[in-house]
This record gives C-alpha cells, structure tokens and sequence, in this order.
C-alpha cells in the first residue's frame, strides 16, 4: 500500500476525519481527551488513531505518563498538491479569464 493509499483510507472514515478535526483545533490530546468527544469505547478510539498514525497523519509523542497525539498536516498537503491542486489549477484559470473579459466589455 502506497503513502497515498493509506492518507485516502485514513480520511475515508467520518470519525477519523473528526478526530483530525479535533487535533487542528487543539494538538497534544490524550486518548481519554478524544475518547470524550466520541460516543465510542477507548478500543475504538485507538484502533482509528492506530489508522491516523500509519498514515503519518497523526504522531504520538509520550509526556511522562499520557501519551499525547499530534495532527500532523504534510501528507493532507501532499494529497492536496498532487490530486487536488492540479485539477483546480485550469478553473482558476478559466474564471480569471472570464472575470478579465467581463471587466473589459464595461
């Protein structure tokens, strides 16, 4: 499986796309942080972040006791840059042109 293909299952998911959500808005959170946030058992919870971690989007670093997880957004950009960047690009440039042209009609 390629860094690619595990980004995409990791996103697939709604509850894994939530738990990034959640990191964005505040990084370093334990697990019994984000198990809060879900109506779903511990177990549960860390088999989705095992998921965000082989993707690389999440990183679990260890403070003391807890064990704190980090979003980490370089392979969303990566996703970003190589599928979704490129497709955007020929839009934006057509609505740029169009914008131009009705500008020049007035």
């Amino acid at each position: 499986m390629t860094d690619d293909d595990r980004v995409f299952k990791a996103l697939a998911d709604p509850t894994r796309r939530f738990l990034l959500d959640l990191l964005f808005a505040r990084d370093g959170r334990t697990l019994t942080e984000l198990e809060s946030e879900l109506e779903m058992t511990r177990f549960g919870v860390a088999k989705h972040l095992k998921v965000l971690e082989e993707a690389d989007l999440v990183v679990a670093r260890r403070s003391g006791r807890e064990k704190l997880h980090f979003l980490n957004p370089v392979p969303i950009r990566l996703i970003h840059d190589r599928w979704i960047d490129k497709y955007t690009e020929r839009h934006v440039a057509a609505l740029v042109d169009l914008k131009n042209a009705l500008e020049d009609e007035t």
